[in-house]
């Protein structure tokens, strides 16, 4: 069985609040180890730019 499967599994047996926990880390530990390359800094500055031009932000759907 694979780290991965083990996971799975006990994930399995958590609660809802729990679920959420992991989810809460899991987001924070994937951010924490993004890249800040300059494409990313062009996306950041063309959302504030729709932004200030009043155009509706784009929202990440969980």
């Amino acid at each position: 069985m694979s780290k991965v499967d083990q996971v799975e599994a006990e994930l399995e047996n958590f609660s809802p609040a729990e679920l959420k926990q992991v989810r809460d880390w899991l987001d924070d530990f994937v951010e924490d180890r993004l890249e800040f390359t300059p494409d990313f800094e062009a996306a950041v500055q063309q959302s504030e730019r729709e932004m200030a031009a009043g155009m509706q932000p784009r929202v990440r759907q969980p």
